[in-house]
C-alpha cells in the first residue's frame, strides 16, 4: 500500500452451474496499501516513472500460489444472506501457515471480496490466530460467484508484496445482474462523489475524486488506514485487480482532508472497470463505486443501470 500506483493483475475464468441453488467458481486463466508512514509507494504492477521512484515487480495475482506462497481458502462456500466466518491461511512452500507479516497501512493483511458481476464489494481486515489461520464474519447478499483477494507482505527479508486470489461460491437462488452503466457521479449514504480524469491503457493518469454532502464540499475527511482514501479497480469480465492509493497522506504538510482525493493509475489494458473508493467521515467508512471505460476496445461493451451497487458495508478495523 504505497504512494502512487499499485497494480496487480488477476485472471479467472469461472466454471459455474447455477440452478436455484449455487455455482462453484474455478479461476483458471490469465487476466487484470508500506510501513514507512511518510509515503505510499507502489506494490505491484507496471512501473511509473516520476511517481514512486521504484520499479514495480511483475504483475501477479493470477494464481492462488505465487513465489512460494499459497492462499488456502478453507471456506470455499457460503450461503447468501447468512453471516458466517470466512477462514483461510497463507502457506509457505513448506506447507506451514505463515504467522509473520509486515504491517502495511496499519494491517498485516487486506482482504477484498467482490462478486463477479461487480455489484457487491467488501474491503475487510480479518483477524489472525496464533496458528496462522485468518477469519472474519461476512455476509454476502446474493448467490453467485465471488473472488477473494488476499493482499499481504511476508515478514521475511527480501519478501515482496503479493496478492493471491481464490474463487468463492455463494449458494442460493441465482439471479444474474448487469454491470452498472458508466457514470462520473456516485452517491452513497447521503454523500456525492464526483470522478474526474480517466483510465488510460499503459499510461499514468490522475484520477481525482471529490466528496460532498448536501451540496457542500467535505473538508474534514478522516484518516482511514493511514490515508484519506483508498481506491480499488476491478476489470469487468476477468476481475483484473488494481489497488491504488493517493500520493499524499494525513499530516504530511501538503495533503488536505478533502474534498479532493487524488490518485495516479495506469490501466493494464482497454476494458471496462469498476472503481471502489473507501473514505471515512464522522467515524464511518463509506464506499462509492463507479463504472469507467479505458481505451477504445471498451466502447462497444454494453452496461445497464438496472442493478444498484452494493456498497462496502463491512470493514474490518
Amino acid at each position: 500500500m504505497h504512494a502512487g500506483l499499485r497494480i496487480t493483475a488477476f485472471a479467472a475464468a469461472l466454471a459455474a452451474t447455477f440452478g436455484t441453488a449455487y455455482g462453484v467458481g474455478q479461476g483458471v486463466g490469465p487476466v487484470t496499501e508500506d510501513e514507512t508512514p511518510a509515503r505510499h509507494d507502489a506494490h505491484t504492477g507496471d512501473s511509473e516513472p516520476g511517481h514512486s521512484g521504484h520499479e514495480s515487480p511483475p504483475a501477479g495475482g493470477l494464481q492462488i500460489s505465487e513465489n512460494g506462497y499459497t492462499l488456502d481458502l478453507r471456506t470455499p462456500r457460503l450461503a447468501a444472506g447468512r453471516t458466517a466466518d470466512l477462514r483461510f491461511a497463507i502457506r509457505g512452500d513448506d506447507g506451514r501457515a505463515v504467522t509473520a507479516f509486515r504491517r502495511e497501512h496499519d494491517k498485516e493483511l487486506h482482504l477484498i471480496v467482490a462478486s463477479r458481476d461487480l455489484n457487491t464489494y467488501r474491503h475487510l481486515h480479518p483477524t489472525r490466530a496464533a496458528d496462522g489461520t485468518w477469519s472474519i464474519p461476512v455476509s454476502l447478499p446474493r448467490a453467485g460467484g465471488y473472488r477473494v483477494f488476499a493482499d499481504f507482505t511476508p515478514e521475511k527479508k527480501g519478501a515482496e508484496n503479493l496478492t493471491l486470489g481464490a474463487d468463492l461460491a455463494v449458494s442460493g437462488t441465482y439471479a444474474p445482474r448487469n454491470l452498472p452503466a458508466p457514470d462520473t457521479t456516485a452517491t452513497t449514504d447521503g454523500y456525492e462523489v464526483k470522478l474526474g480524469g480517466a483510465l488510460r491503457p499503459g499510461a499514468a493518469r490522475e484520477l481525482k475524486l471529490t466528496v460532498s454532502r448536501n451540496g457542500r464540499p467535505v473538508t474534514d475527511l478522516q484518516p482511514y488506514l493511514g490515508a484519506y482514501g483508498h481506491l480499488v479497480a476491478l476489470r469487468s469480465g476477468d476481475l483484473a485487480y488494481l489497488h491504488v492509493h493517493p500520493g499524499g497522506e494525513p499530516g504530511d504538510g501538503s495533503t488536505e482532508p478533502g474534498p479532493d482525493i487524488s490518485f495516479t493509475a495506469t490501466a493494464p489494458s482497454s476494458g471496462t472497470y469498476r472503481l471502489f473508493l473507501d473514505f471515512k467521515h464522522e467515524g464511518k467508512v463509506r464506499t462509492a463505486a463507479f463504472t469507467v471505460r479505458a481505451g477504445a476496445a471498451a466502447t462497444g461493451e454494453e452496461a445497464s443501470e438496472e442493478a444498484p451497487h452494493e456498497s462496502s458495508g463491512e470493514h474490518g478495523h
